[in-house]
């Protein structure tokens, strides 16, 4: 395939809840591009997008997926995303590289957490966007309400370009308010649109609706209002102009319709993206960060300037291995090309390009600044990695993951297998950095932070179907403290005879309380030489060994200080060794009459929720020892500011998702350490008595 000329490239991203008809969308665009000659069925497995075992398994896109296809000698670059918002990270490196945002939208059900959720993030990387109906031939579907939903939730820019004669099955006629022309489409053949005159049945609706086009459009631009007050309208020319370059600068959002499923508006929708949609010289230059200068600078997507390009996914096939998706910033990229990876310095040398069409691949002479393809087998260069001509030290500024929520701990079903697990997960987080990988030292525990329980789920399977590692879940160990509530003394004496020479250690230790978070302080008030200075030390140690391990419920003891003043030794048989033993039983001695207590690691909590949900969240945080410290409203949202303890962290997670069906999303950061409530204490001390007794 010989490459395609910048202004002749289209990069569209498909985005939306779950459930829209993401997929079948994509399916059917590539259907009337002619990629293909079938429409694949999610069903049996069949899609374009949707070929890994896991995703055919579950029935869902988990990954994204590139397909591209010409039309009206134009070539669109469709990257199909999965709607399940734990694979959002895949949604965001997706959106990064995309020119245009399409965000599906099912007519039955309206505007849903992942309709809110692409909005935020098209507003983040300020792309352009357009809304694109689903499945108007549904039982329950309703043209108007979503309409009313989506100008509600997004406001009055958004605009309809289509309407559907009438919705639900049997659905097969669209007016179109920008061509004022009547669409007919014949069920589930490519190629079939017939353009005709609108029926006088529907023509004051559309009337109506291209005037609010008109001045839609018209408000987005100073000449084009002036010629809208001069004419009272604008023609089929200017309107496209007009919309094309309001969907540039995010003054118009304007709403298709289709049902994909039937092939229905797929012809339109596809002549829409070619006429409306900006090629990447359209949508302007790339910002980058040069380290040399130290400053950014606009990349014009020049197919004859200097080479950078951005690795937005990286994906391991079998019999393949390690394959990366880039976009081409500017230059262009070939086979035997050599490039620096801006990042870690190291040189690549590119084999075979290709450009993709779900799994298959298509070999291509180059791909140009703006284009979109694979490569395979890179030494090592990952995602958000920038490759560049040598000497040129620009990097595209990295793509920012959503934040994994869920903690959950894994442990190896098999000893020996922890070598495999770790280098198992390492790969894995090279395919999806939106999970991240935690070693917590204290408990010796391997902890993964995911973006839901599906996130999790995928996560372990992958582990076994790709390296062969079975993994479990366990609790997280949460990390209680213990303090002292008084001053208190004790003597510790250490004191063995068993022929030859002795021990004799005999120190008394002191421990203070200290005020909170301010740790562990030793000091020595001995005086007259009765713990001679060189047993000082180890008498430090023996303190410092068993602040270690407390006397409650065996978790580190904190905010206090220990004080060495008195004590008695041997000339012959005292010993370092004996001191550090006697300091440690003195210490023991000394917290259990100092009113020993248990902290335990509160958090920050932050609550995004649409207002209906927020009584319900604010009860269920208070069930979960949780104290709300108050509310503010950010957009069309609630914000919920509470402290938590890390213990109910896990279970407010699923409770959320449960009691939003997860429209809300939440952040979390360590605060402070505060006194347990005495059936916390209770319950951690007889876990240790109950363990000692095994």
């Amino acid at each position: 395939m010989q490459a395609v000329p910048t202004d002749q490239l289209r990069n569209i991203v498909v985005t939306g809840h779950t459930g829209t008809g993401k997929t079948v969308l994509c399916e059917s665009l590539a259907l009337s591009m002619g990629a293909i000659t079938r429409l694949g069925s999610i069903d049996e497995g069949s899609t374009l997008s949707d070929y890994s075992t896991d995703e055919i398994e579950r029935k869902h896109s988990l990954n994204t997926s590139l397909i591209h296809g010409m039309w009206k000698e134009k070539k669109v670059n469709i990257i199909d995303t999965p709607g399940l918002l734990d694979f959002h990270g895949d949604v965001k490196s997706a959106m990064r590289v995309a020119d245009t945002v399409l965000i599906a939208v099912n007519a039955a059900s309206g505007v849903e957490v992942g309709t809110d959720t692409v909005w935020e993030y098209t507003k983040e990387y300020y792309k352009p966007t357009m809304f694109v109906l689903t499945k108007l031939d549904a039982d329950r579907a309703d043209f108007g309400a979503t309409i009313d939903a989506l100008q509600d939730h997004f406001g009055h820019l958004v605009t309809p370009i289509q309407f559907p004669v009438e919705a639900g099955p049997g659905h097969h006629i669209l007016i179109d308010v920008l061509l004022m022309k009547q669409l007919e489409f014949s069920p589930d053949k490519p190629g079939s649109m017939v353009v005709a005159e609108i029926h006088d049945l529907h023509r004051k609706m559309a009337e109506d609706l291209h005037q609010q086009l008109v001045e839609a459009v018209a408000e987005t631009d100073e000449e084009l209002m002036n010629r809208f007050f001069e004419l009272g309208t604008l023609s089929e020319d200017e309107l496209r102009a007009g919309i094309k370059s309001a969907l540039v600068t995010r003054t118009f959002f304007p709403v298709f319709c289709t049902s994909p499923l039937h092939l229905i508006g797929s012809e339109r929708l596809l002549n829409a993206i070619v006429n409306l949609c900006p090629s990447p010289i359209e949508r302007g230059p790339e910002h980058a960060f040069c380290t040399l200068m130290n400053e950014d600078k606009l990349l014009q997507p020049n197919p004859d300037g200097p080479t950078v390009a951005f690795i937005f996914k990286t994906m391991s096939e079998p019999r393949v291995g390690e394959i990366s998706y880039l976009r081409v910033y500017s230059g262009h990229i070939e086979s035997g090309h050599e490039l620096v990876d801006a990042q870690t310095g190291q040189t690549e040398k590119l084999g075979q390009v290709y450009t993709m069409l779900g799994q298959k691949k298509v070999p291509v002479d180059r791909l140009v600044a703006g284009d979109i393809g694979m490569v395979v087998k890179l030494k090592d260069s990952h995602t958000n990695d920038t490759l560049a001509d040598r000497g040129i030290d620009c990097r595209i500024s990295p793509i920012l993951f959503p934040y994994p929520v869920l903690s959950t701990a894994i442990v190896p079903v098999a000893q020996g297998d922890e070598e495999k697990i770790s280098t198992g997960l390492h790969h894995l987080h090279e395919e999806d950095p939106s999970f991240a990988i935690e070693h917590d030292v204290e408990f010796n525990q391997t902890i993964l932070k995911t973006l839901g329980e599906t996130h999790l789920d995928i996560i372990i399977s992958r582990l076994q179907n790709k390296f062969n590692v079975k993994v479990d879940t366990a609790p997280i160990r949460i990390p209680y403290r213990e303090t002292i509530r008084l001053s208190a003394s004790s003597q510790g004496k250490y004191k063995k005879q068993s022929g030859g020479r002795g021990q004799y250690g005999d120190v008394w230790v002191r421990v203070e309380p200290k005020p909170r978070d301010s740790g562990f302080e030793f000091s020595s008030e001995v005086v007259g030489g009765v713990v001679p200075t060189r047993y000082i030390p180890a008498v430090e140690k023996g303190l410092r060994e068993s602040v270690v391990s407390g006397s409650l419920a065996g978790y580190p003891v904190v905010d206090l200080k220990t004080v060495v003043f008195d004590g008695s030794y041997h000339p012959v048989d005292s010993s370092e060794f004996a001191f550090k033993i006697a300091a440690g039983m003195a210490f023991k001695a000394a917290c259990e009459k100092a009113k020993p207590f248990i902290l335990e690691p509160l958090y920050n909590l932050t609550v995004h929720t649409p207002d209906q949900f927020t009584g319900e969240i604010v009860g269920d945080i208070s069930s979960k020892r949780g104290k709300i410290l108050g509310m503010d409203t950010d957009s069309r949202f609630q914000v919920i500011k509470a402290i938590i303890p890390q213990a109910s962290l896990s279970a407010f997670h699923h409770a959320l998702t449960r009691l939003t069906q997860s429209r809300a999303r939440y952040s979390y950061e360590f605060s402070h350490y505060e006194e347990a409530p005495s059936e916390i204490a209770n319950q951690l001390i007889a876990e240790k008595e109950e363990k000692r007794e095994h």
